[in-house]
């Protein structure tokens, strides 16, 4: 098993380039298997959710070639309609497929995702939905048991949920009539599914909002192309690495559109940046200021940052407060932060954040944010700090190690011993 060696107190400085969104990237191959054909995504990140999720479309029957950042897959045969456990527990996102099978072949069978590190995430309003669009759902030794031709419906979620938003949205693809979605979550990922639906030749209206509406088509377009959207969470985690270390760091490859909480935030904590047209550059950051945040559904903050602005305000000048709202158990990080000699403590959903100076040590990721703040505390600690179980980072960030030592960071892979 790896594990990252980090020298602390570098000076960072040059340019890192974002590479699509993990979180867009996953629901459009999902969509992929509603075309009756081929399809191409570009701007794919190479990451080992991606590779998950294209298995799982193998296993389904769907072929795909992949070159570079870019795969075209084809699901014109595909034949199984059962989504195994052995892939579906390895990432919540697998739960996706359920609604483009069960919108395009009537039937379907997919593996409960299971447990989640950073708490419960319960797939109740995805099964309600499906369920109010004429669906009979069955819940079968471990497995989601979905039947039935779909119809339109006028779907309201009690709470915004991305996932349920999502799988929503492909179960309405080949419903008959016209699907209302009720407060849909606004995230730019549900934006890019819609963008890909759209290409595919499906009708939806108020993209980008809490109401989406979805007219069920017949047949769908094939040999198309998509570009996946610019990861925002990695864009957020380079530009806190450059400003926790006060670093002359740009981000570029991005949408700042997408930006808009991180960047209100930094305003406040009295960052400098300079903000262009695809990119921002952190100019200055010698006088962070303290910080209230608390998470929400986009366009608030988002909770994927969570963890990252906490390692930020240990370098402020005063006590920060970070309220979780979406996620129970999103604040394992803490202890392994007061293990560099953080000073943080917990209240329920809140989290105290004072001023620290850091030192190097053995610490654990446990989950995939959680290893991103660690390393961010990593940088600027005295010493040298050894992150272990870095197998998390690699389900969401590409390249992440060989990015860091690009602009100056003093970072190494190394084996565990056995």
């Amino acid at each position: 098993m790896k594990y990252l060696k980090i020298t602390g107190e570098a000076k960072l400085e040059g340019k890192v380039e974002i590479s699509g969104a993990k979180n867009a990237a996953l629901p459009l191959l999902a969509a992929a298997l509603l075309i009756k054909g081929k399809c191409t995504l570009t701007n794919l990140p190479l990451v080992s959710d991606i590779k998950t999720m294209l298995r799982l479309l193998e296993n389904l029957g769907a072929t795909y070639e992949l070159k570079g950042h870019s795969v075209t897959i084809d699901s014109s045969n595909v034949f199984n309609t059962k989504a195994l456990y052995d892939i579906v527990r390895k990432m919540r996102a697998s739960i996706l497929v359920l609604g483009s099978l069960l919108s395009r072949f009537k039937s379907c069978e997919v593996s409960l995702p299971g447990g989640c590190a950073i708490g419960q995430r319960p797939i109740d309003l995805h099964l309600k939905a499906l369920e109010k669009m004429g669906a009979k759902i069955e819940l079968v030794d471990g497995y989601v048991r979905a039947s039935g031709e779909l119809i339109e419906a006028n779907i309201h979620f009690d709470k915004i949920s991305v996932g349920a938003t999502e799988n929503t949205i492909l179960a309405a693809v080949y419903a008959k009539g016209i699907t209302t979605i009720i407060n849909a979550a606004q995230e730019p990922e549900i934006v890019n599914l819609c963008e890909f639906l759209i290409k595919a030749g499906v009708k939806i209206e108020g993209v980008g909002t809490s109401k989406l509406t979805i007219y069920g088509a017949k047949e769908l377009k094939t040999d198309f192309t998509c570009e996946i959207i610019p990861d925002r969470i990695e864009a957020g985690t380079y530009l806190c690495a450059a400003a926790i270390t006060n670093s002359n760091v740009e981000i570029c490859k991005i949408n700042p559109e997408h930006l808009g909480a991180l960047l209100n935030k930094f305003d406040e904590m009295g960052i400098v940046y300079e903000l262009g047209k695809d990119y921002v550059r952190i100019k200055s950051a010698n006088n962070i200021k303290a910080a209230n945040i608390k998470t929400s559904e986009y366009p608030g903050f988002p909770t994927d940052m969570q963890a990252q602005f906490m390692a930020l305000c240990l370098m402020a000048d005063a006590e920060s407060i970070i309220d979780e709202r979406l996620f129970e158990n999103r604040f394992m990080h803490v202890s392994e932060l007061n293990r560099m000699g953080a000073n943080i403590t917990l209240n329920n959903h809140i989290a105290s954040v004072k001023p620290s100076k850091l030192q190097g040590t053995h610490v654990m990721a446990t989950d995939l944010r959680a290893s991103s703040a660690l390393i961010l505390a990593a940088l600027v600690a005295k010493g040298t700090t050894y992150v272990h179980r870095i197998y998390h980072l690699e389900r969401g960030y590409e390249n992440l190690y060989e990015k860091l030592s690009n602009i100056g960071a003093k970072i190494e892979v190394l084996e565990e011993a056995e």
